[in-house]
């Protein structure tokens, strides 16, 4: 995903810095009708960070690399997906980004996901038109179709049943893999956030109130089902410099919190809460790998 997960992480936690600062209630609440002067203000701040990260990959990152005749090339089998989640997430937080911050502005609930939940769709896509260009890489059918099925994902639900019962989340630990490979994995845990995918792991966390409709359940009480792998030196399997990876595909069964669901009064907590809600909660879990173990983990980052 090269840096665009960072700007993903970028645009969340600085919108959690300028509300965190912000004490005035009527400022964060929602607008009740369209306020021109937020919608606005949400455009121009939206495209300048969109504008500005594009011009700084194509500056500082594909300037690095030979340009070339635009081309596509099939890379749906590398990093067993971990790559695609990666797409999928973004994809998805950026149009979360995109509806809520028109919801702020009071724009009517139609024209956010027109506008708003396709934020994600359209900043990746032009990303891959500039791989397309780099002979380095190439436009990829799959990291769409992983950029396609975030923005679903968000869409869908908001159709469907009016709220995001099912919450995309991220988590990450540390892993022996990034020293091996500092270079492509990171170097440091900085780097290794966003590069190293033996740490990542991907969660669809649906909200059981929200489907049981009981109080005997806390309402921010979610189940959370995770995806990650480890293993990975390269994004090729059979690369003849690593040949002795031992890959595997780790799928998790943990609790998680829904932040937004924890009821609060406080238009700042209220922000904060939405803003790290892209991040799963610590708490136990059960692993279980391809290869049929079965693992348990105390505390799972």
């Amino acid at each position: 995903m090269k840096c665009v997960f960072s700007y993903i992480i970028g645009c969340l936690l600085a919108g959690s810095s300028l509300f965190a600062q912000s004490q005035l209630h009527t400022f964060l609440k929602p607008s009740d009708s369209l306020n021109i002067s937020r919608r606005n203000t949400v455009i121009i701040t939206e495209s300048a960070l969109a504008s500005t990260t594009l011009i700084g990959l194509n500056q500082l990152w594909y300037a690095d690399y030979p340009r070339s005749k635009f081309k596509t090339l099939d890379d749906s089998n590398e990093w067993l997906q971990m790559d695609k989640m990666g797409h999928v997430f973004s994809s998805y937080q950026l149009g979360r980004l995109g509806a809520n911050t028109l919801n702020w502005a009071g724009v009517a609930k139609k024209d956010q996901l027109i506008y708003g939940a396709t934020l994600g769709l359209g900043f990746l896509t032009a990303v891959e038109i500039l791989d397309g260009f780099s002979e380095e890489w190439g436009f990829s059918w799959s990291d769409m179709a992983a950029n396609a099925s975030g923005t679903g994902l968000y869409v869908g639900q908001a159709l469907l049943w009016d709220e995001q019962r099912i919450v995309l989340k991220y988590s990450f630990h540390s892993t022996q893999f990034a020293k091996q490979r500092p270079n492509k994995l990171g170097n440091g845990f900085a780097e290794e956030f966003l590069k190293d995918y033996n740490g990542q792991t991907y969660w669809l966390s649906a909200n059981l109130n929200s489907f049981f409709k009981t109080e005997t359940i806390p309402h921010w009480l979610n189940i959370a089902f995770g995806y990650g792998a480890e293993g990975m030196l390269t994004g090729d399997a059979y690369d003849p410099l690593f040949l002795d990876q031992n890959r595997r595909r780790q799928y998790y069964l943990s609790f998680d919190v829904d932040l937004t669901r924890i009821k609060t009064n406080s238009s700042v907590l209220k922000t904060i809460f939405d803003v790290f809600n892209v991040i799963k909660v610590p708490f136990p879990a059960v692993e279980l790998n391809d290869a049929g173990r079965i693992k348990w983990h105390a505390v799972y980052f």
